[in-house]
Order: C-alpha cells, then sequence, then structure tokens
C-alpha cells in the first residue's frame, strides 16, 4: 500500500466480493471472497467518497467462514487516482459546492388519514387486499393477492409476488472487472442487505412501516426496524374526457398504493416498489441508484470497455438483471388449477382482398402449452405481451377473464455463449419463463449459487421436463434487465434510472374499474360553475358542422 502512497490504513475500504465460479478451485468446498480495494481521502466531509480513489493490481483470496486470507500477491502496480474534486455528494460546503436556494418546502397531507386498513400483515386499499411479508433473501413479498369486484366477491389474482434473483455482470475483459457477476439476491440477500428507514424515509405523506424479522448467518434473530414503507401517492390522471359539445368535461385523479423497501449492495442501492391502482393495474419498478464502481487507469490510459470519469478513474461497461417470480391465480380460489398463458403478438395482415388498403392489422394469440414452448424473449417490432387467463371464467362477453404482462423496457445478456457467469445464470437468456407449481422451485439459479458450477439446478434445468401448462397453477418467471454505459452525470451519485413492467386487467372486468372513482373535492366545485355558465349549442352550428 505504501507503493501506492497509502500511509493510512484507517483510510482503506474493503468490499468482500463472492468468487462466483470461473474454475474448480472456486468449488463450493469453503465460503470464498475476492475484495475489492479502496482508499478514502483524508478530508473533513462527513461521507467521504472512498470508492472514487479503487487500489488495483493487489490480488487477495479470502476464506470467509474462518477469515483466512488464503492468497496475496501484489501483481501489478496501478497508481491511486488522484483525488477527484467532484467526488463527495453531501449537502453544500461539506462536498466543497453551493446547493441550489430556489427549492420551495412541498408538503403531502391528508387530513383524514390515509384511505388503506392494515390489520398486522393484511392491507385493505380501494378494493385491493394482500398481505405483506419479508425474507432475507428476496426482501419484500406480496402474498395472496385479490381485488374486491363488487357482487363477483373477492376475486384472487395472485398467490405470491416477489423479485427472487438479481445480476450484475460487468463488459470489461481486465481483472478484477471480468470477476464482476454478483448475484445479489442469492450470493448477499437482498433483504439482509434492506434499510431502516429510520436512518432517512425516502416516502412522503401518511405512512405504515413494517419491521423485517430473520435469523442471521449465526442462527441469531434479527430486525430491521421501519423496513418495508406503505403510503399512497397521487398519479396524475386517471381518466378523462371533455364533451367539445357541451365544454362540460369529467376527470379524475389517480391515485396509488406504494409498498416498497430499498437495499444496499456494496457501492449500489436498489429500492424495490410494487404499485396497486384503481384502474386494476399493479406495476413493478426497481429504481437503481448509488455509485458506480470504478477501476483505475495508467497515466494516459482509455479503456474501451468503460468510460473516464476523473483523471485515472473509469466506470467499466455493465448490465443490471432482475428475476420476478409470479405465482399466478388469475380467479383461481385455493386449491384451482385453472390458468394457462397465451403470448399475443400484432400481425400486418397480408395484402389483398382482406387488407386492399393496407392498413391491416391484428393480435394473435398463440397458447404456449409446454415449458420449452414457454422460453419467450421481449418483442417491441410486434408488441408483444403476454395474458395469464382462467380456463373456467368468462366475462360477460363470454371471453376468459385473465391478466396481462406488460413487458417495459428490457435487454438480453451482451455475453458470449460461453461466458462464465452464464452457467450460473442460464435463466438470463430469456426474458419470460413459465413453469407450474412445484416445491422447491423457488429460486432461478437454485438454492444455493454461490460458487456454484449449477449442474442440474435451477430454471434452466427445471424447464427441460417439458411440463404441461395448459391448465396448471402457473408461475412466471419475468427477466428484465438494463444496459448501463455509464455517463459523467452519474458521478459521483446515479441519478435514479427506472424499471419494470406492468401486470394489467386483460377481460377481467366487464367494464373500467376505475369508473367509480369519485371526483376530487376542488373538481365537484369546477362542475358546479361548469354546469351554472354551460349554454346550449345552437342548431345553427349543430347543422355547419
Amino acid at each position: 500500500m505504501k507503493k501506492r502512497g497509502i500511509d493510512d490504513m484507517d483510510l482503506v475500504m474493503v468490499d468482500p466480493w463472492c468468487v462466483g465460479y470461473h474454475r474448480e478451485a472456486d468449488a463450493p468446498s469453503r465460503r470464498l471472497a475476492k475484495p475489492l480495494i479502496f482508499c478514502r481521502t483524508e478530508s473533513d466531509c462527513p461521507l467521504e467518497n472512498g470508492y472514487a480513489r479503487p487500489v488495483e493490481g493487489i490480488h487477495v483470496l479470502v476464506d470467509m467462514q474462518n477469515m483466512v486470507v488464503i492468497e496475496f500477491e501484489d501483481r501489478k502496480l496501478v497508481p491511486l487516482p488522484p483525488a477527484d474534486p467532484l467526488r463527495n455528494y453531501t449537502p453544500g460546503e461539506t462536498r466543497g459546492g453551493v446547493d441550489r436556494s430556489d427549492v420551495k418546502p412541498l408538503q403531502i397531507v391528508q387530513p383524514e388519514g390515509p384511505s388503506f386498513r392494515v390489520r398486522g400483515h393484511y392491507v385493505e386499499w380501494q378494493k385491493w387486499n394482500f398481505r405483506i411479508g419479508f425474507t432475507p433473501r428476496e426482501g419484500l413479498v406480496i402474498h395472496s393477492v385479490a381485488y374486491v369486484d363488487g357482487s363477483r366477491g373477492r376475486r384472487p389474482i395472485a398467490h405470491r409476488l416477489s423479485f427472487v434473483e438479481m445480476v450484475v455482470p460487468y463488459g470489461d475483459p481486465n481483472n478484477p472487472h471480468y470477476r464482476k457477476n454478483a448475484f445479489d439476491a442469492g450470493e448477499d440477500g437482498l433483504g439482509k442487505n434492506a434499510h431502516s428507514l429510520k436512518k432517512g424515509c425516502d416516502c412522503l405523506g401518511y405512512i405504515k412501516y413494517f419491521d423485517a424479522h430473520f435469523t442471521n448467518f449465526t442462527g441469531g434473530a434479527e430486525t430491521i426496524e421501519n423496513c418495508v414503507c406503505l403510503h399512497e401517492e397521487d398519479h396524475g390522471i386517471l381518466w378523462k374526457h371533455q364533451d367539445w359539445r357541451t365544454g362540460l368535461a369529467e376527470v379524475r385523479r389517480s391515485r396509488r398504493l406504494v409498498v416498497s423497501f430499498i437495499c444496499t449492495v456494496a457501492n449500489y442501492e436498489y429500492g424495490f416498489y410494487w404499485y396497486f391502482y384503481q384502474d386494476g393495474k399493479i406495476e413493478a419498478e426497481v429504481k437503481l441508484t448509488g455509485i458506480l464502481s470504478l477501476g483505475a487507469l495508467q497515466p494516459g490510459e482509455i479503456r474501451k470497455y468503460g468510460t473516464t470519469i476523473a483523471p485515472g478513474l473509469y466506470a467499466p461497461v455493465h448490465q443490471h438483471f432482475f428475476v420476478a417470480r409470479m405465482d399466478m391465480a388469475v380467479d383461481s380460489k385455493p386449491g384451482e388449477m385453472h390458468n394457462q398463458v397465451v403470448e399475443v403478438n400484432a400481425r400486418v395482415e397480408e395484402p389483398g382482398k382482406d387488407n386492399v388498403h393496407n392498413n391491416a392489422f391484428y393480435a394473435e394469440e398463440t397458447l404456449l402449452r409446454s415449458e420449452l414452448e414457454a422460453m419467450r424473449d421481449c418483442d417491441p417490432f410486434s408488441a408483444r405481451h403476454w395474458i395469464i387467463k382462467n380456463t373456467r371464467t368468462v366475462n360477460r362477453n363470454g371471453q376468459l377473464t385473465g391478466y396481462k404482462l406488460v413487458p417495459g423496457s428490457n435487454c438480453l445478456p451482451l455475453a458470449g455463449p460461453e461466458a462464465k457467469f452464464l452457467r450460473r445464470a442460464a435463466f438470463l437468456k430469456h426474458n419470460l419463463w413459465v413453469t407450474p407449481y412445484a416445491r422447491g422451485e423457488d429460486f432461478p439459479g437454485g438454492e444455493f449459487p454461490n460458487q456454484n458450477p449449477r449442474v442440474g439446478e435451477g430454471l434452466a434445468s427445471w424447464v427441460k421436463q417439458n411440463r404441461s401448462l395448459e391448465e396448471t397453477n402457473i408461475v412466471l418467471w419475468y427477466v428484465f434487465g438494463i444496459t448501463h454505459v455509464p455517463r459523467l452525470e452519474d458521478w459521483p451519485v446515479m441519478p435514479v434510472e427506472h424499471i419494470g413492467f406492468v401486470l394489467q386487467p386483460h377481460g377481467f372486468f366487464n367494464c373500467s374499474p376505475a369508473v367509480d372513482v369519485p371526483p376530487s373535492a376542488c373538481d365537484m366545485d369546477a362542475k358546479e360553475n361548469d354546469v351554472k355558465d354551460a349554454k346550449p349549442v345552437s342548431s345553427g352550428l349543430i347543422a355547419k358542422l
């Protein structure tokens, strides 16, 4: 460290990264880590950004169970990057900057309290009801999701919703970055790394918190207080129409219920959100923020596989992948297995007598009959989506009731087929997988992804059974990702990136379930004035039109 100009070891930070599986020596006989090393700059900043000065060229291998250094080698002298004056992100003068002064207070007030009701972990809101759970690996889990639909009563939609895995592969082939392909759920645990929101809440308005309880690695009980946040948000316009003939309008504000938690895995923060809407939609969203994982450069060096952030400092390209596991139950009571999945693609009609104007297109449905048929990818060119239908329940038009999975932005791994990380993460090769529910099939990389060569385990192995999906208890595994080519604007702390998907009713209701949302108080006052001022349209104008 002295060769790199580091004399004060109290400034050194060590992030232990799992070794993954790259060779037989990484086999899971003991829990191994290859740490990344950083050095903070000595300053008066209360939250000095140590990630701004990576220490490279030192190879360390640690036995994490016995806390023993197995290997240590100084392989290459890479100079410590100089202190970047733009490295810190604390308020005002503490980071050496000035905060903007024109931000006025924004207060969210609910004088009559929230519209949700909570009994223990059971939540009711705007015809929705579900239970909140938590595990050290997945974090937030939503159980028994249902919608109360008037005379049809409580209609189930899903047994269980959660984020079951997350993989972050880096695209720099140089050491140590080629080894950076963390399984943040399977190796580290999203729940174990969750925040206590007592240390800084990310929600506004009337908030209900839930504590998280789980066993830690020593077998003891651990509690994260105020870990899960439940609150309501205004979400702009729900629906609107103005009659141009009379000038009268109807408009409703949209409100959504938010259930969320946030975790820190080393340098990155991830916020996981489930939104419930008044029109029957469920949205899943991940918010990515935090600090880039950086590398050091030799003087004058430019890396093809990353973005130069500051002198001697660059951010490698990488991807973030998330896997949502959705155990569906569309209109299925406990014990019933009456769901199937169809894929929908928009098709352009062939030119001919049925398309004389060459403008025709239609939605084509294809039933996914078995697991191997249901290994699918997103296709924005055909507006591809998937509908989970109940095979025995129909709407007023005689069509099967359903919920559709609408993809958001997405990608696939930017790696060769023989990439080492894909051995453990074969589930990243497709955006959608569908399986019948089976006990023990909970995590796409298998129960123990740490250092595992992944032979005969995990989602890619389970689907080889090619089980029938024609009428069963359907489990959707939706894989969605973002390709991150870092920008200077991502430094020193990254503005939030959003990624997710939507579960949307498709023939589930007989009409819009949001038509009964009442107008807000200000809308009522405006409408009364509009009615008083409204004038009939003249017959001459109608004739002219």
